[in-house]
């Protein structure tokens, strides 16, 4: 099974979909209907750090065992279930028959944020992202260059 290659916007923001989505099931968040981007913010870069290092052992290797895709641009990558499902228990290591069900339950949901976040990509290959893309000019010939 070949590895799915996401750029490093795409893995940030994935990371960052999938915390955000653990910040919005705590009770302080919920119970006083805070928005989970000012949540986020108020962490600092500390506590969002210690936030993402939780989620990257579980998520991480969840990506990067995902089976290589074609991503048209303007599309983000798609997996079936089946496909995430085998990724994690891939990844899951040597737990107990218990264990095992609820962590496969866990992260799949887990996956399952951080794919949503991933952004869509603007070019076939990856290389470009929002923010770049309004540095680059293109030509209408080519009698300049």
């Amino acid at each position: 099974m070949g590895s799915v290659r996401f750029t490093e916007n795409e893995m940030t923001r994935a990371m960052e979909g999938a915390a955000k989505s653990v910040l919005a099931t705590q009770r302080e968040v919920r119970k006083k209907g805070r928005d989970v981007e000012d949540v986020w913010h108020e962490l600092g870069r500390f506590g969002r750090y210690q936030l993402l290092s939780g989620l990257g052992d579980q998520i991480l290797p969840v990506l990067v065992a995902l089976p290589d895709v074609e991503v048209e641009p303007g599309t983000r990558p798609q997996f079936t279930d089946e496909q995430v499902q085998a990724a994690v228990e891939e990844t899951l290591g040597d737990v107990n028959r218990l264990q095992r069900a609820v962590l496969v339950r866990t992260r799949i949901a887990l996956v399952r944020q951080a794919l949503e976040a991933v952004p869509p990509r603007i070019d076939a290959d990856g290389l470009l992202t929002e923010e770049n893309l309004g540095d680059i000019e293109i030509p209408d010939d080519l009698s300049g260059l």
